[in-house]
This record gives C-alpha cells, structure tokens and sequence, in this order.
C-alpha cells in the first residue's frame, strides 16, 4: 500500500466504494425529499444527480475486477447517464417557469450544507485512491461537481429568501444540469482516450 493512496484492487479499494455509494444513497434521498417540501428544481437536480451518482458507483464495484472495456463501457454509460439527466432536468426547469413555483429558502440551504459536508468527504476518499481507472477518474467527476452544486444551491436559497421569486431556483437547477452535461462529455472523452491509449500499447 503507498502512503499517499490506497491501492488499486484493495479491499480499502472496495470499501470506499461501498462507503461512497451508501452516502449517495441517503444524500440522494434526502434531497428527493426536499425538493418536494420546498417545491425546488435545484434540490431535484441534485437529487436525480447523486442517484445517477450512486448508481454509477454500483458499476464500479461490478467492474473493479474485470477487463479494461468492461470499465469503459460503465464510465461511458455514466456519461450517457448525466446527459439524459441534464436533459431532464431542463425540462423540469421549464415546466416550473410556465406553472410557477414556490421554492423554499431555507430548506435548500439546509439540505445544500449537509450534502455539501458529505460529498467532501465522498470527494476526499476517492482522491486518496491510486492508480485510478477510467471509472474510478468518472466517480471523481460526479463528487466534484456534486460539492460546486451544493454551493450553488446555498447561493439560489439566499436570493429566493431576499426576492421572494422563484428564478434563483431555476437558475441554479439548470446550472447544475449544465454541470451534469459538462461532466458527462467529460467522462465520455476520457473513455474514448483510454480506448485510445490501450489499443496504441498492443501496436
């Protein structure tokens, strides 16, 4: 084991996935719950996005031990999957722009500081990990991203209590979303390179 990381193929390998799905699962969980309390696009993005997040963990897991394109072909489906969320979430975006909404500040701010406190620690343990493959470089991504979107979810609470309107809600949600998207190409050209990379080293 180096002292910098843990080592690849490790069972502190398998336990930090298994560790970081399971935060997911209840940090997507409660802003599921959230957003429906506070009628928030930008707590459903989020949630949809640690549920993707979760998942995409559970793929992990399943191709820790397999070949290089077993790997690939779940970061690729991880990048599918954040495109079709953002994709969903844009919708939503607008439907709550036509019908209108009444987000609620303070249950966003919450729920966005605790998941914010989790998806560092998520982010912490993935970057202690060494040698990293393409999977693992996507699971990285996700708790990134996830962290710059709670933070933004604290800002939309702020401006929703001092305006009163609901368009610092939207805004964030598609925000995140675009994130989302941003991620996905992401991990999908990093999939494409390591594809590249293998089949330049069996020349």
């Amino acid at each position: 084991m180096s002292e910098t990381g843990f080592d690849l193929g490790s069972a502190d390998k398998r336990k930090t996935l298994w560790l970081v799905l399971a935060l997911n699962v209840a940090i997507a969980a409660g802003f599921f719950v959230t957003a429906v309390l506070g009628d928030s696009n930008a707590l459903l993005a989020n949630g949809i996005d640690n549920a993707s997040d979760a998942a995409v963990y559970g793929l992990s897991l399943l191709t820790l031990t397999r070949a290089p394109r077993w790997k690939r072909g779940a970061a690729r489906f991880s990048g599918v999957m954040l495109l079709v969320f953002a994709i969903g979430v844009m919708a939503d975006a607008v439907q709550r722009f036509l019908n209108g909404s009444t987000p609620g500040g303070v249950l966003m701010i919450a729920m966005a500081i605790v998941a914010g406190g989790i998806n560092l620690w998520c982010l912490r343990l993935l970057t202690n990990l060494i040698n990293k493959d393409v999977n693992l470089r996507a699971a990285a991504t996700f708790s990134f991203n996830d962290f710059i979107s709670n933070g933004g979810i604290v800002i939309a609470g702020i401006a929703v209590l001092v305006t009163g309107a609901n368009w610092p809600d939207l805004v964030v949600g598609i925000a995140v979303a675009c994130i989302a998207a941003y991620g996905g190409i992401e991990i999908l050209r990093d999939a494409h390179k390591d594809s590249h990379d293998e089949r330049s080293r069996q020349d």
